[in-house]
């Protein structure tokens, strides 16, 4: 995978995640159970996307 692949998978990864977990934060006033998993699935691919970042720290240009 590119450089600039990771990148763009890297950010995608990150705002999606943030993105879900205030969802998660929405839903979970209505549905407790589905909110937290909402928010569990957006946190994983925060985390995810977080150590993507150290990664792509790592690799050379």
């Amino acid at each position: 995978m590119s450089n600039s692949a990771l990148e763009k998978l890297i950010w995608v990864l990150i705002y999606a995640g943030l993105l879900a977990v205030c969802l998660g934060l929405f839903v979970r006033l209505r549905d407790g159970a589905f909110g937290l998993s909402i928010i569990a699935g957006g946190a994983t691919a925060s985390a995810v996307g977080a150590f993507l970042v150290w990664v792509r720290a790592r690799r050379g240009p």
